[in-house]
């Protein structure tokens, strides 16, 4: 880090100021990339530090310098931006803007798709809705999260047909895209697609953004433990740790913990003390994290260590049709019950209940007989065959 950048994040509010009213009267996009370049190892107060200081910076005679910042793209900077812009704003500002948006880089689009989240010029609407699915995935969100403020319904349907999709990743586009809209409505229809899809943790890992766990536990307690046996499930891998802070999960557990005890709480409950014991006992978990993320961690196992769980509640979810029965296999000790999943029709549920039983030390010929009539395809046949 330069002398400048370390002026312009450092303490000294006569350094920084300084530097802060540089980069915007000269429209400095070395010193800018340089920055951005940092987002990765600065602390999010730093960059909202910085952000408040060039946001200061600006006035009516240099607000459109930012212009010739667009070509370096920042999560953490572009609300400053566009907001700015929008203070400033008069028509031909915008037609500018509408100007990049249709031919600049993907960086200055994607700056311009928030600036009309601000300017809710309808003339937009065309070049956000092309965007809106991009590959670019902070495109893509700035103008979902616009279209949103629109409230534009031509978009969102197209959004809701994505999630029929045989695709999965078409299906994720479709979901992401109704997260960064923000209609809650869509809540319900994401938790829908995420009991049948292949990737239910990582849409899990997106619905908070649209509902908080709290209210979506309190509203609809069944779906919403599902949605959190999901995002324990993804945690660590698929879903980034920090979620434990932004999920507000030691708040959630402690909620589930002042309610009634079900077979659904208890086989949630049983996931999430394997999960945090997992976490802490693992420095791959752990090592790149910063300090709040793992004290979290430490206090949300803290809580659950000392949570009895009722096994022979979590045994009354290992029946074909629960929506917790994987999870439930993975705690439940009880043999005689899983034997019983072993004559349903789904041959992947019948073959991890074999791979249980296996492990229990209860998988008898009688028990891999019956597994082995119901299963059809040839390679989980194979599967079997081996344990």
């Amino acid at each position: 880090m330069n002398e400048r950048l370390k002026k312009l994040t450092g303490k000294n509010r006569t350094d920084y100021e300084q530097v802060a009213r540089e980069l915007i009267d000269n429209a400095d996009a070395e010193l800018f990339k340089e920055l951005i370049d940092q987002d990765d190892y600065l602390f999010d107060f730093i960059k909202q530090n910085v952000s408040e200081r060039l946001e200061r910076a600006c006035n009516k005679s240099n607000y459109r310098n930012l212009l010739k910042l667009l070509g370096i793209y920042s999560p953490f900077y572009d609300d400053f931006i566009t907001s700015t812009l929008a203070l400033y704003s008069d028509e031909d500002l915008t037609d500018e803007i509408l100007e990049i948006f249709e031919n600049g880089s993907e960086d200055e689009k994607t700056y311009c798709a928030k600036y009309f989240s601000h300017i809710q010029d309808s003339l937009a609407l065309p070049l956000l809705r092309k965007y809106a699915f991009s590959e670019n995935s902070l495109l893509a969100q700035n103008c979902a999260g616009t279209l949103g403020i629109f409230n534009d319904r031509e978009s969102y349907n197209q959004a809701v047909e994505k999630l029929n999709s045989p695709d999965e990743f078409e299906k994720f586009e479709g979901v992401n895209f109704l997260i960064s809209f923000g209609d809650k409505t869509a809540v319900k229809t994401l938790i829908d697609v995420m009991k049948t899809s292949a990737m239910s943790e990582n849409i899990a890992g997106q619905i908070p953004y649209l509902e908080d766990l709290t209210e979506l536990i309190d509203r609809d307690t069944d779906s919403g433990i599902l949605v959190l046996n999901n995002i324990i499930n993804g945690l660590g891998e698929i879903i980034p740790l920090s979620s434990v802070l932004d999920f507000n999960l030691w708040e959630v557990f402690n909620l589930i913990l002042s309610g009634d005890k079900n077979s659904m709480t208890e086989t949630v409950l049983a996931n999430a003390k394997n999960k945090f014991e997992t976490l802490t006992e693992n420095d791959e978990y752990l090592f790149d994290e910063d300090k709040n993320t793992k004290n979290e961690v430490y206090e949300i196992k803290k809580l659950l260590d000392d949570v009895k769980i009722d096994f022979s509640l979590i045994d009354n979810e290992l029946y074909n049709d629960s929506n917790f029965v994987y999870t439930a296999l993975e705690v439940s000790q009880n043999a005689d019950k899983i034997k019983q999943l072993l004559t349903g029709n789904n041959q992947t549920l019948v073959l991890k209940a074999s791979e249980v039983l296996k492990s229990l030390g209860a998988l008898d010929e009688t028990s891999r007989a019956t597994a082995f009539n119901h299963l059809q395809d040839d390679h989980l046949k194979a599967v079997l065959t081996s344990l």
